[in-house]
């Protein structure tokens, strides 16, 4: 099976970027590298292609109801142009996915807009349709991952670079706030939101202007590798690394995100996670710092002061900002507080690590 291409994939090459397979999709990893890239984020600004996240338009009359019932957040709190973070659970409580949902203004042809992560936008569609004929919901539901590009424009001078690129005001949108701006003659969905814990926009534009909103940005081009590195300094979860609902079943309780559950709403997996909100958990996502030498990678063991395994690394790197090896991952609850001492095994050695709180630049 072909890899899906972004739309400016022969741009991207252009340039220079090497690229990775991610969620079925062919993206580019890095264009400089990752450090370069890492740090104009953190220090100025980058901007990264991220068309390989899903676009899943909700109208209709019943449009708010069928978000409602499968996902976990409150939809009903969402004023138009206002958006929130939110799980996708299944039945048993365990997350098949995250996503930013986004209620529309008035006048456009859809309610609603959540973003699906990469490779997931079709099994999203039809988990939304299926469940839709099967309450009997009147709500009209599309796939439009194909019809747009996605960027985001992230770092300390993101929002005087989109300042300047529109002559709408945007500006003044508030965190999780988005509007429609033109730039370079598109109507592009602008929100405040992003991945990297800097500030910034994305924007969702029409893929036949593609390649004109990218042209508008003279900054830094970053790929995933360095996406990865900022969000895991941020202690930001990875769908199909740090929770997977066939090889790493996770509830949001259990992942550090248990704040998207509203359990007075009435959603698919409600009554597990009450359960769950009840009685507590018996593992927790947390952050890990090496204190010996060596880089902590997805897979690796975390193991207690005696050499038992307790836990496992899913997420790790060397942290461009701090010079530090890090890492998330779980551990049993006893071991959850920052400071306790654990061990990770780094290519069959057992290094010194301390649990850690996140985002890691805070500390």
């Amino acid at each position: 099976m072909s890899l899906r291409k972004p739309p400016l994939r022969d741009v991207h090459a252009a340039a220079g970027a090497t690229f990775t397979e991610f969620g079925g999709w062919d993206m580019p990893v890095e264009f400089d590298s990752i450090k370069a890239e890492h740090a104009a984020v953190r220090e100025e600004a980058g901007v990264f292609d991220v068309s390989h996240m899903g676009q899943i338009e909700v109208g209709g009359p019943d449009a708010a109801d069928l978000l409602q019932r499968l996902t976990t957040n409150d939809v009903t709190e969402l004023g138009r142009g206002d958006s929130h973070y939110s799980m996708i659970v299944d039945e048993a409580g365990t997350i098949l996915d995250d996503t930013v949902v986004y209620r529309l203004p008035e006048g456009r042809d859809a309610e609603f807009l959540f973003v699906p992560n990469a490779g997931h936008d079709d099994q999203m569609y039809r988990r939304w349709i299926d469940h839709r004929d099967e309450w009997d919901l009147d709500a009209d539901v599309e796939n439009a991952t194909e019809e747009y590009a996605m960027y985001a424009v992230q770092g300390p001078d993101a929002p005087a670079l989109v300042d300047a690129a529109t002559d709408d005001d945007v500006t003044d949108l508030a965190k999780f706030e988005g509007a429609y701006a033109e730039f370079a003659g598109a109507d592009c969905w602008t929100a405040r939101t992003g991945y990297t814990g800097e500030d910034g926009f994305e924007l969702i534009v029409p893929v036949d202007r593609a390649r004109a909103v990218w042209d508008l940005f003279d900054c830094q081009p970053c790929g995933l590798g360095a996406r990865d590195t900022l969000r895991t300094e941020m202690g930001f979860l990875l769908s199909g690394q740090d929770f997977d609902a066939e090889e790493n079943p996770r509830n949001p309780y259990e992942a550090g995100v248990g704040w998207t559950v509203k359990l007075d709403t009435e959603f698919v997996g409600r009554d597990a996670l009450e359960g769950v909100d009840a009685e507590g958990v018996d593992e927790e996502f947390v952050g890990i710092k090496l204190v010996d030498r060596g880089v902590p990678r997805h897979g690796y063991e975390v193991t207690d002061a005696d050499g038992e395994v307790i836990g496992e690394v899913t997420s790790g790197t060397m942290s461009p900002t701090l010079n530090e090896p890090i890492a998330l991952g779980y551990v049993p609850t006893e071991y959850a507080d920052a400071g306790t001492v654990v061990g990770v095994t780094v290519r069959g050695q057992s290094k010194k690590a301390k649990i850690a709180d996140t985002p890691f630049l805070s500390e």
